[in-house]
């Protein structure tokens, strides 16, 4: 679809796949306005309401990086970045810590959310106003209540003018801030986590599948079933979110060039361990982190799919050298090496599985993608992007370079300047309560496949 993009199917629209019809895709076709159906005609679904009441929390803010649509970035340091220079006198001016303190493995309470990625990425220019993208850093506290508290906020990755922001700050100063940081994570989300990693990657396990694989294939009969209106879904995307007056490419801040360069970004970065779910806890040193519901669920699927996967292909393969010379399997393998991940082998992507072991763990990785992983990133977005302060798609101001130049009295007017318009909001809404919505269809039910 895009240089340096993982293949997509050479297909023009989802009806010529002539796989049956994608309730979604119709959906977004009609352009239902269901977002506006729940804010006019009945009581508006209980999670965003309560996003509403509770966004301004630092507490609820802070939840969010564990338990909210994207808890993919949080990860626990021992050290500050270089460029985040945070001093214990900003964050704990009380003297009862010191980040080193807390940083110690024996407590292990200094988490660290960097959005280096978005970094210098182009923005977009909607309704002839330049949009605004940040690429900040954001320093959380694990405190004595087991609750991950923002303690600190810086807007760029480096330069000069590049104040860092404190919860001690004026009201308006700290709530911008985090602002940013929501639409920052509104836009990474979107193209790294959501897209790339559960939508593009799953095109490519599926289409290497139906290239590789006969049905009859007992990795084909494992994953069929996980394949459900994928194909038309991503074509769908490409053209009505993606294209050049695609949703998202008029409504988000990252814009054309910025999705793209995300995406490229974000492949060029992915690793195979942060495709598996336990070696990714892992590799952020979250195992251990109280509250954590996205791990904790996601463990729970990871090991049934796993334990599945095992009982059912130890009966084909009774040793591994009936996994070395599977011709089959090994084509699919590498197809999915060269088309998902362009031959990066420095990102731990197999490019050939020797063992049975491996094996198992990669059609586990492939099932828990297709299945739960994009479950968790994608069925949450109206919950927490509904309302919109609480995820917006841009910015339509700068990120501050000063603090305390706004007035307590204009606070208000210049957080709703900052804001999308009320086209944006719409649009943004109305996307991500059509995204949210479930498949009606039962993946259990022989006639939806």
């Amino acid at each position: 679809y895009k240089s340096k993009w993982p293949s997509c199917i050479d297909a023009e629209s989802a009806a010529s796949l002539q796989l049956g019809k994608c309730d979604l895709i119709t959906r977004i076709m009609k352009r239902e306005p269901l977002a506006v159906f729940h804010l006019t005609k009945g009581k508006p679904p209980l999670f965003p309401e309560y996003v509403m009441n509770h966004w301004k929390e630092d507490d609820f803010f802070g939840y969010q990086f564990l338990n909210g649509v994207n808890p993919m970035v949080i990860r626990r340091i021992k050290a500050l970045p270089g460029n985040f220079p945070v001093t214990d006198e900003m964050v704990f001016s009380n003297g009862s810590f010191t980040l080193n303190s807390e940083m110690q493995v024996t407590k292990g309470n200094i988490f660290l959310c960097d959005y280096k990625i978005l970094e210098d990425v182009s923005t977009s220019t909607i309704n002839n106003k330049e949009q605004f993208l940040a690429a900040p850093l954001v320093l959380l506290h694990k405190d004595m209540n087991n609750k991950m508290m923002p303690i600190a906020i810086q807007l760029k990755q480096e330069g000069e003018n590049n104040p860092i922001f404190l919860p001690t700050d004026s009201e308006y100063d700290w709530l911008l801030a985090k602002t940013f940081v929501r639409s920052a994570e509104f836009n990474l989300h979107q193209m790294d986590y959501h897209l790339l990693r559960t939508h593009l990657l799953a095109e490519v396990f599926i289409v290497s599948l139906n290239r590789n694989l006969p049905s009859v294939h007992p990795i084909y009969k494992l994953l069929v079933r996980h394949t459900l209106d994928t194909l038309q879904i991503n074509n769908g995307a490409r053209t009505l979110l993606l294209s050049d007056d695609g949703i998202l490419t008029e409504n988000s801040a990252a814009g054309k060039d910025g999705i793209n360069t995300i995406v490229q970004r974000a492949l060029q970065t992915m690793t195979y361990a942060s495709l598996c779910f336990p070696d990714d806890i892992k590799e952020r040193d979250l195992e251990d982190v109280p509250n954590f519901y996205y791990r904790d669920d996601g463990c729970k699927l990871w090991d049934c799919m796993n334990q599945f996967v095992n009982d059912i292909l130890g009966l084909y393969y009774k040793n591994d050298d009936l996994v070395k010379t599977d011709k089959e399997l090994q084509d699919w393998i590498k197809d999915i090496f060269q088309h998902g991940c362009f031959d990066q082998e420095k990102s731990g992507i197999p490019k050939e599985i020797t063992s049975l072991v491996d094996l198992v763990k990669y059609v586990t990785m492939v099932m828990f993608t297709c299945s739960a992983q994009h479950a968790a990133v994608n069925f949450g977005q109206f919950d927490f992007y509904g309302w919109m302060p609480n995820g917006p798609s841009t910015m339509q101001v700068a990120p501050p370079t000063e603090k305390g130049k706004i007035e307590d009295k204009d606070a208000l007017l210049e957080l709703l300047k900052a804001l999308p318009d009320y086209r944006i909001a719409v649009k943004s809404m109305e996307t991500v309560w059509q995204l949210s919505a479930p498949t009606p269809e039962k993946v259990s039910d022989p006639n939806s496949l």
